[in-house]
């Protein structure tokens, strides 16, 4: 059944590192519903040295979605069209380097054979992105920079590289029913509404306790820390529609800066989860409901150290999927791993069921139309009296080693960031719950042969995409 005290936080957090030996079906249970691991069916990879259709080394995977009504099973395997997000391109934010990198979409022909676990991906094209003045945004630092469209104040840099162009730090990804799509940005986290050319039309601005502010004024770069609202390179990194399209769910990455408990980055456990009625309109002005994700789903405490010491970072949630309007899964991980500057052990990375049934509602109250904190006190990460966390299990341990051996994989090989997921039907009549889940990497463009914006951007070593293929049964409805 796993090991529910793994993500629970406090004296119960992660403090050696997190192994599910289980070689065959896992089940869980959560709100008297059951959910089935399957286990590891299949994975691919591209080369760190692909090159995308612009150009440049191509990035994965900070989101990916299937192409709707691409998915179908051709005799003894599946196909489809993938869709995947890079984000802001090659960067050392220590150094002040980024590139004027055009923010797109990759496109994918894909082929799984479950008998054999090969899932293999062939490049295809993509789609850049343009803002509301038809040009192309820039994956630049804009520091204090912004322009002003449609009355909208958004990023820019004033000078150096994309200057004068809209910053993007594209995160996360969702598709609507008629091919437009959902982009979530950490600069500014707001979430981008882009019709299926990939032309912006809209703008969902988060709440004053989620836009970032320094000093009483909004600041979108991340070389620092604003006051209040989402921590640096800490947004919108979940973003998903519920299965009937009504419900956009938007999660960030770790605390705000106001729900941060004093001490070291343990401290950043409680996260927010935004819900948003997009029923008629893409581009709602307030959320529905707002949640603070704590408690059995508080993001994980976890040792870097993985030596039996006391917790001392967090690991943050990357990517949710939405199964219905109120429960979602969760990928929650470590920053360890291939990629990585500090090379501490691999503590954690698993996926997450999320039911927030019985999550406190914090829409319109001073928690989201202000900046007050949810925790009780700024020296812990206890919630303040009348707060009710919502509820979650863990479904799926990405470190266990024995599934991972399967793919030809262990745990010393995989990348530090997994940051996207989807879920297709296994289109079998007989098995109407059984899904496969689709887990990739964000390898930051971290290859030995590197090229972005016609410049060099070589690393030490070559960070893989890859893509994880788990088989999954969940209860309806989806």
């Amino acid at each position: 059944m796993g090991i529910l005290t793994a993500f629970t936080g406090g004296e119960d957090a992660i403090a050696q590192p997190h192994r599910d030996q289980t070689a065959g079906a896992r089940s869980v249970s959560l709100r008297g519903r059951t959910y089935v691991d399957q286990g590891l069916v299949g994975a691919g990879m591209l080369s760190a040295d692909t090159v995308d259709f612009l150009g440049d080394t191509l990035g994965s995977f900070s989101s990916l979605k299937i192409a709707r009504g691409s998915w179908k099973r051709v005799g003894d395997h599946y196909e489809g069209v993938l869709w995947t997000l890079p984000d802001r391109g090659r960067n050392d934010p220590a150094a002040k380097l980024f590139f004027n990198y055009p923010g797109r979409l990759n496109r994918f022909r894909i082929r799984f054979t479950p008998a054999t676990g090969e899932f293999d991906l062939t490049p295809v094209g993509g789609l850049e992105l343009r803002d509301f003045r038809g040009q192309p945004f820039t994956g630049a630092d804009p520091d204090t920079g912004t322009v002003k469209e449609r009355g909208i104040v958004l990023p820019a840099p004033a000078s150096g590289p994309g200057a004068g162009k809209v910053s993007l730090d594209a995160e996360s990804l969702q598709f609507t029913r008629d091919g437009g799509f959902y982009i979530g940005d950490e600069y500014t986290a707001n979430v981008y509404y882009f019709d299926r050319q990939g032309r912006l039309r809209g703008v969902i601005r988060p709440p004053t306790a989620i836009a970032p502010q320094r000093a009483g004024w909004s600041y979108f770069g991340s070389l620092e820390a604003p006051d209040t609202g989402r921590r640096n390179n800490q947004g919108p990194e979940g973003l998903s529609l519920s299965p009937d399209g009504r419900t956009l769910f938007v999660a960030l990455q770790s605390a705000l800066m106001q729900d941060s408990a004093i001490g070291n980055a343990a401290g950043r456990i409680n996260t927010r989860v935004l819900v948003y009625d997009v029923s008629r309109t893409a581009t709602p002005t307030r959320p529905i409901a707002h949640h603070v994700v704590h408690h059995v789903v508080q993001l994980p405490a976890y040792s870097d150290r993985g030596d039996g010491s006391a917790p001392n970072r967090t690991a943050a949630q990357s990517e949710i999927l939405a199964l219905d309007d109120h429960r979602f899964l969760m990928l929650a991980r470590d920053a360890a791993g291939r990629g990585a500057e500090n090379k501490t052990p691999i503590a954690y990375k698993s996926i997450l069921i999320v039911d927030t049934t019985e999550a406190t509602n914090l829409a319109g109250t001073p928690f989201e139309t202000d900046t007050a904190s949810v925790l009780n006190s700024s020296l812990a990460t206890t919630l303040r009296s009348g707060i009710v966390p919502a509820d979650g299990v863990e479904l799926i341990d990405m470190l266990n080693p024995v599934q991972l051996a399967r793919v030809g994989l262990n745990v010393a090989a995989l990348s530090e960031k997994w940051e996207a997921m989807d879920l297709v039907p296994v289109l079998d009549p007989g098995r109407l719950n059984d899904y496969f889940l689709l887990v990739g990497n964000d390898n930051d463009f971290i290859a030995r042969h590197c090229r972005m914006s016609g410049r060099s951007c070589n690393s030490d070593l070559d960070n893989e995409n890859r893509i994880l293929v788990y088989r999954v049964v969940l209860p309806a409805p989806l």
